[in-house]
Order: C-alpha cells, then sequence, then structure tokens
C-alpha cells in the first residue's frame, strides 16, 4: 500500500488525475483555510498528537490524503520538518510553527486566501509584513554587474576588457 503522501502526489501527476480529482481537490483548499485559521488563533500553542488527533484537531475528519497535502505545505516553515513519507495513522507528529516562514511561504505559493486572513495582522504586524516582503521581493530580483568594454578587465591583465576577456 502506498504512503498517504505518494497518494497526495498521485492526485496531481498528470491533467487526468488533477479533472479527476477536482472535487478533492476544492475540498483540499476549504479545509486548509480553516485549518490555518484555527493555527493563526493560537499562534503560541504548539500542537502535538496522533496523525489522526491532528487530523480530527485541524477539521479534516477522516480525509487521511488531504491532511497529508496540508502537512506537505506546512512542513517548510515548521521548527522541526517532518518525514512525511513515513507517516501512519498513529505516528505522533509536533507542528511547532515558524510564523515569518510560513508567511512567506504563502506569498510564494501566492497562496492570496491564506496570507490575507485577518489573523495575520495579530501575530506579525503589518509594518513587519511590509518589510519581510520587501526583503523577500528583493531577494528575487536578479543583479548583475556589467563591465563596460573600456573598462580594465577583471582577470587583471591591465588591458580594456573589450581587448581582452571581452573580445570573444
Amino acid at each position: 500500500m502506498s504512503s498517504y503522501l505518494e497518494q497526495w502526489n498521485a492526485m496531481f501527476q498528470d491533467q487526468q488525475s488533477q479533472q479527476l480529482n477536482m472535487a478533492e481537490i476544492d475540498l483540499y483548499y476549504q479545509l486548509e483555510t480553516k485549518a490555518y485559521e484555527i493555527i493563526l488563533a493560537e499562534p503560541q500553542k504548539v500542537w502535538q498528537g496522533t496523525f489522526t488527533d491532528l487530523r480530527e484537531e485541524f477539521g479534516f475528519g477522516k480525509k487521511s490524503i488531504i491532511f497529508t497535502g496540508f502537512l506537505e505545505g506546512i512542513n517548510s516553515s515548521l521548527k522541526n520538518e517532518l518525514d512525511l513519507n513515513k507517516v501512519e495513522d498513529d505516528t505522533e507528529i509536533k507542528i511547532e510553527i515558524d510564523f515569518e516562514k510560513l508567511f512567506i511561504a504563502m506569498h510564494e505559493a501566492k497562496a492570496d486566501w491564506l496570507y490575507n486572513i485577518k489573523a495575520w495582522d495579530d501575530i506579525i504586524e503589518p509594518g513587519k509584513q511590509q518589510e519581510m516582503l520587501y526583503e523577500w521581493r528583493q531577494s528575487k530580483i536578479v543583479r548583475v554587474d556589467k563591465i563596460g568594454r573600456n573598462e580594465p578587465c577583471p582577470c587583471g591583465s591591465g588591458k580594456k576588457y573589450k581587448n581582452c576577456c571581452g573580445k570573444n
């Protein structure tokens, strides 16, 4: 039997799989939003329990595959990442969140329905959010120092760049 993570990823293997599983994917987005509202309401809490207990606590009911998708989405924002390939119903899980990482990860995923949840303003003040987003956007800009053709060649030959390494 394949793991929950393998079953989750199978839903996205190809376009036909996505179309067949569209109802499950839509349900995922609804449940994900509710789970984040629960988490953001208690930012100091460290969530611990078995996979099954946390699945119920976050409102996923019996939807193990969808809950695994949620865990995959939040995993990179946890202080201690989970090995989702080994997660089973009785696996003990600890969800301790780095909220700044999570906020940026939501922006990277373009998940506006998540990073626009009002509770974010209580966790990270709006000014700090803007500062974080500015730094994140700046980190995505590619900067290249261009050498002018009449400048000295950086190889140290003493020649102009156009007559040395820039000749090719």
